[in-house]
């Protein structure tokens, strides 16, 4: 199987114990974490060669994040060590009706100061068939943004299969470009695009009626009309994958999603999940999931769609910002294995 490619920055994930507020503890948990790393471990523990590139600091947290990155398989080869440092967000987990909150410290980043020039992207792209980047990268500088470009227009012309997840972040654009002068152009490059419906919104300015006023409840056809004004608008873009989520409380969503081509608008089975243990990360298990089937079974969208709901579901039962679930276990929830039982 050839390898999947994810540019993105990694980071230091500091979060308060259980559902605690920020320092009401004198503790926080470590870990480490961040949108494009996250998809390279997924997809490395569903048995997809993966190579992550990135910036990190040379200093004992930068060798922390290669370890990491390696337990879990990833290939860290192409990781350049440069002056900065490495990059934190602060986790507040929310319960009930108090949502989770993120505080970013990633200011000045090593990746934060990278430059097109930095990666001899032919050469990274021997071997590799697909390409995947997300919205946080070019909302992080101007230099990450240009860098992104650039490397989604060496995938395009080394006959790669890019994705995008547009993953709009409104705390990291504060640079002086907003994310609609800056996201068409990527997704004119990209073959797969994934987002939710405030993704779309708010970095390429469609909308549509997506959830009825009176009830809360979604409404398909929105987002069929969401997808399609996407996709006539982008008409290099293959699919259009949008995220459902329907939240009751920070602990209780229903979770599904659509995916969307010039022939076909697929929904995904619909997951209520109780009990959050942690959703961050939910949106890039999606698409490392969507990623291995699109690969793994090439051809079948529906197959794909749900393969990617159900590896994210299965996210929301872990801690932390990696999906760790295996094949296996995504194929029993696709199976109708939902109790929970104890395997043994």
């Amino acid at each position: 199987m050839s390898t999947v490619v994810s540019f993105g920055e990694i980071m230091l994930r500091l979060k308060s114990p259980g559902s605690t507020r920020l320092l009401q503890e004198p503790r926080l948990e470590a870990t480490f974490g961040g949108g494009e790393a996250n998809v390279a471990v997924s997809l490395a523990i569903l048995g997809v060669p993966a190579d992550f590139v990135s910036v990190l600091p040379v200093n004992p947290l930068g060798d922390a994040v290669v370890a990491e990155l390696r337990r879990h398989g990833v290939n860290t080869g192409n990781i350049r060590r440069d002056k900065g440092r490495l990059g934190i967000y602060f986790l507040e987990s929310g319960a009930a009706q108090r949502p989770s909150t993120v505080l970013y410290d990633r200011e000045n980043s090593a990746f934060s100061q990278v430059e097109p020039e930095d990666f001899d992207w032919q050469t990274i792209f021997t071997g590799a068939s697909w390409f995947h980047t997300s919205g946080i990268t070019p909302a992080l500088s101007p230099n990450a943004a240009k860098t992104a470009l650039h490397a989604v227009k060496q995938a395009k012309k080394a006959g790669l299969t890019v994705s995008l997840d547009l993953n709009f972040r409104k705390n990291l654009w504060n640079y002086g470009k907003s994310a609609p002068e800056v996201m068409p152009a990527l997704v004119e490059y990209t073959d797969i695009l994934v987002a939710n419906e405030e993704d779309i919104q708010k970095s390429l300015g469609f909308s549509a009626k997506v959830c009825d006023g009176d009830s809360g409840t979604v409404v398909h056809e929105g987002y069929r009309d969401l997808a399609g004004a996407v996709l006539e608008k982008f008409p290099n873009l293959a699919y259009v994958a949008i995220t459902l989520r329907e939240a009751q409380s920070a602990n209780s969503n229903d979770w599904s999603a659509v995916l969307a081509s010039r022939d076909c608008f697929l929904v995904s089975k619909k997951y209520s999940i109780t009990d959050i243990v942690d959703r961050v990360g939910a949106g890039d298990a999606f698409s490392a999931g969507l990623i291995h089937a699109m690969i793994s079974k090439p051809g079948d969208p529906a197959h794909a769609l749900e393969f990617a709901a159900a590896a994210s579901c299965l996210k929301h039962s872990i801690p932390g910002d990696f999906n760790l679930s295996r094949c296996s276990e995504i194929e029993a929830l696709l199976a109708g294995n939902t109790s929970g039982r104890i395997q043994r």
